[in-house]
């Protein structure tokens, strides 16, 4: 099967559109729906229903959560509710949806989709791919496979947790300047050379929408380049999640 439909639930929104999984294509405008207030593992459930059932067609379907997903349960919630913790996502969700499901973290998601069709596509080795937002999202995928829950923005630099002082928000907050936010962002990313040694960075998040302030201000050694699928990231690479998850059960059994 060539087609998966991707689900993202971030804080704010869910997001999900039908992905052509051969080309990371997306095959129906994507569609969005208002995340419920609170976000409450029924209430998301069935706002996830309403977008998946709303295309009409049976295939399998990823979920992208902000969450550690570890065989399937939900081991943190970051912008929804705390309830989500411990949760069985097939037992919530399966019944649902329609098509076999996967779930994994919405980071992670985002790597899968640059490595197999962004930014990433074709290198070898280890790609660390960051995002820069509302915290610090990170996913590993060495040679095309996904090391899944990398939480790398919870990783303590300078006295404190990095995504506090280091993310989008964080600058956004402090009125900080572009060059003293790209040299705390460039400081970071020397961390987790020192600490992983990857062979390439992709920068993502809603920042790398407007690249021209601070990219070119990124000093390491490690090659880095923007992440090119910005807002669909997370749906493309729940749905290839999907498909890879049909092809292969194990290949995913962490996430």
């Amino acid at each position: 099967m060539t087609h998966a439909i991707g689900v993202d639930v971030g804080g704010t929104g869910i997001k999900a559109s039908v992905v052509d999984t051969a080309t990371g294509e997306l095959l129906e405008m994507r569609r969005r729906l208002d995340t419920p207030k609170p976000a409450t593992p029924a209430a998301v459930r069935d706002t996830i229903a309403e977008l998946v059932n709303g295309f009409g067609v049976s295939a399998p379907v990823g979920i992208a959560l902000p969450a550690i997903v570890r065989h399937g349960v939900a081991l943190s919630a970051a912008n929804i509710d705390p309830s989500w913790v411990g949760v069985s996502l097939p037992e919530l969700l399966d019944d649902a949806l329609p098509g076999p499901a996967a779930y994994l973290n919405d980071a992670d998601a985002a790597g899968l989709a640059e490595t197999e069709y962004g930014a990433g596509r074709g290198q070898q080795g280890l790609v660390l791919t960051i995002t820069l937002g509302t915290g610090i999202g990170a996913a590993m995928v060495y040679d095309g496979t996904l090391i899944p829950n990398a939480e790398f923005g919870h990783l303590e630099l300078d006295g404190a947790v990095a995504e506090s002082t280091t993310s989008a928000r964080a600058r956004e907050i402090t009125g900080l300047d572009w060059e003293p936010w790209a040299a705390k962002v460039s400081r970071y990313l020397k961390h987790l050379e020192r600490l992983v040694s990857p062979d390439l960075f992709l920068l993502g998040g809603g920042v790398s929408r407007t690249p021209e302030p601070w990219f070119h201000l990124i000093d390491v050694d490690t090659p880095v380049r923007l992440a090119t699928l910005i807002n669909n990231a997370g749906i493309i690479g729940s749905a290839y999640a999907a498909t890879v998850a049909q092809a292969d059960p194990i290949a995913l059994s962490g996430s």
